[in-house]
């Protein structure tokens, strides 16, 4: 017997939109495994339907193949809007759909929140405080950012999409979240990622030079991806929490070090080569997450040595196929 709209909606539904990515595929995981319904949306320009195919026999689980540039109904109780492209090699690819992808993406999820009375998280990025001249940056911090430099494009698109969430907040009471991601890896980061954990493994397992930018004196703060799905779910869960929240881990590495690190877990032959550093690249990254801590109870669990182990044998067994596939 079909069940009534008011008994499906009674149910936790959840959107996900880029739940193709590397992002959304573990998010899909994780409510899949607590027993939510969940539609996955993308488009497949950086996602990938290897990362879900192990989903698609769960009733619980439905993929819908749509871009967030145009809208969609749906019937939904909580949206986490994740569709972008996060790297800059993929945002630079076509900065005007990047750009697009984070207003009119936004635009849209959020008309549907409206709609249907949803909560909405926005996935934005610790990409909007820019090149900082705080340190570590909180959340109260309004950023140090270039808006027509080459990343422009993909901060000033997720400062927008920031402004509008909390815009349909205070003018149409949308039930609102926005989780401001830090760097995270993990296993099904893209081999052509282009964000540089992944980079440095592809590098070292290839015994290819590793390719630093600047003096690699520049820091940043790795979070594994387990730990930053923890920390989005715990948010949309959380009640009155519409502001910003960082979510991300505060240890602080250099780029060098990391190199270091990678070439010693992996037993590579690579050597490091220097490269000038591209335009607007940030000095400093590291999150405060006192907020994260004290509204969320949330902090990350995965020490950066344990992290980079997973996903290097996750890259060592995607090189292995494309090996013996010979491509």
């Amino acid at each position: 017997m079909a069940r009534s709209k008011t008994e499906r909606m009674s149910e936790k539904n959840v959107l996900i939109t880029g739940g193709a990515g590397f992002l959304g595929s573990h998010l899909c995981d994780r409510l899949i495994d607590a027993g939510e319904e969940v539609i996955c949306l993308d488009n497949f320009f950086t996602g990938s339907k290897k990362n879900i195919e192990h989903l698609f026999p769960n009733p619980r689980f439905e993929l819908v193949r749509h871009d967030v540039v145009s809208p969609i109904h749906l019937e939904v109780n909580q949206i986490y809007n994740l569709a972008c492209p996060a790297s800059p090699v993929h945002y630079q690819y076509n900065p005007v759909k990047t750009v697009k992808t984070s207003v009119l993406g936004s635009l849209h999820m959020l008309g549907l929140a409206k709609r249907v009375r949803a909560r909405i998280l926005q996935a934005s990025t610790s990409e909007v405080y820019g090149d900082p001249t705080e340190h570590p940056q909180k959340e109260s911090y309004w950023g140090h950012v270039n808006p027509i430099g080459i990343r422009s494009c993909y901060d000033e698109g997720k400062r927008i999409s920031e402004t509008l969430m909390m815009d349909y907040h205070r003018q149409n009471q949308v039930d609102i979240r926005i989780a401001r991601i830090f760097n995270t890896y993990g296993p099904r980061m893209s081999l052509q990622d282009g964000r540089v954990v992944s980079n440095f493994i592809v590098q070292a397992l290839c015994n290819e030079p590793i390719t630093i930018y600047g003096d690699g004196s520049q820091t940043r703060s790795f979070c594994y991806v387990s730990d930053l799905i923890e920390g989005l779910r715990r948010l949309m869960n959380t009640e009155g929490l519409t502001g910003p929240v960082n979510i991300g881990n505060p240890a602080e590495i250099t780029i060098l070090e990391l190199a270091e690190t990678i070439i010693g877990l992996t037993g590579s032959r690579s050597k490091v080569v220097r490269l000038p550093l591209p335009q607007d690249d940030p000095v400093q990254r590291q999150p405060d997450i006192s907020l994260a801590q004290e509204a969320l109870g949330w902090r990350p669990a995965v020490p950066l040595q344990d992290g980079l182990h997973t996903t290097i044998e996750y890259f060592e067994r995607i090189l292995t196929v494309k090996d013996r596939r010979g491509t």
